[in-house]
């Protein structure tokens, strides 16, 4: 019977003070109540009742910020949504320092998202994105690195905007698609017209160049087959009897 109550107790300790640590997960070792140092990866041995760990992740963490409902400078009312990458990089501070640092970053990141978006205007926040994510990176990094976070990256996923601003901005697309044609249309007739001026002034200096234009449009009319082929007759023929008349 003792043997078996001392099997027992064995057994009993070694759950209560083995401790298996993976290589990404540390320990914050506390011993009755105060914190003593941090521990891990590996085997861990404690102090049954008198020491307790808490375990902490050292892998990156992708956390998704639900939708939140912005209002932009230029008073657009929208819906923006992001993810955020961080990682604990002290494992004592993201412990003593805040209740749930998960739970605290998650908040930290709505809050920030709804302020960084509504001080900026539509235009800036559909074209300026890299420097929106720049700009929350740097302040929930700044806000939780007491709590021994690193805040990597942050980025706007989506926005959602209202019905009637997407079809205001299509329309609008529609119009500068149109504008930049039209300018486009122009231009080509501009440069069109410079060259028939230019061609205009080589034919008035050569007027020789005028017949062998002639001549070689003959030509590409009589390739294309049999048809219907009109002759011009140059007025210079008619001079002489226009003279004698």
């Amino acid at each position: 019977m003792f043997y078996i109550l001392a099997l027992v107790l064995i057994v009993f300790f070694l759950a209560s003070a083995i401790r298996i640590l993976r290589e990404y997960e540390r320990g914050v070792i506390f011993r009755l109540g105060r914190v003593i140092k941090t521990k891990g990866p590996g085997l861990i041995i404690l102090i049954p009742v008198i020491d307790k760990m808490v375990r902490v992740s050292l892998r990156l963490v992708a956390m998704d910020v639900p939708p939140q409902d912005v209002i932009t400078r230029d008073n657009v009312s929208l819906k923006v949504n992001a993810v955020i990458y961080f990682r604990v990089m002290d494992s004592n501070n993201a412990i003593i320092e805040v209740e749930n640092y998960l739970f605290a970053t998650s908040q930290l990141a709505q809050t920030t998202l709804r302020s960084v978006c509504g001080q900026v205007e539509l235009d800036d926040l559909l074209a300026e994105r890299e420097k929106i994510n720049a700009q929350l990176q740097g302040i929930l990094d700044h806000h939780t690195d007491p709590w021994g976070i690193k805040v990597t990256t942050v980025e706007v996923k989506h926005i959602d905007l209202p019905q009637e601003m997407q079809r205001a901005m299509a329309k609008q697309a529609e119009a500068e698609r149109e504008r930049r044609a039209k300018v486009i249309n122009a231009e080509g007739e501009f440069q069109a017209a410079n060259r028939l001026a230019e061609a205009a002034s080589i034919i008035h200096r050569y007027p020789e160049a005028l017949q062998l234009r002639y001549l070689q449009t003959i030509k590409e009319i009589s390739a294309e087959g049999p048809s219907h082929i009109l002759f011009p007759i140059p007025i210079d023929l008619f001079k002489p009897f226009l003279k004698k008349g």
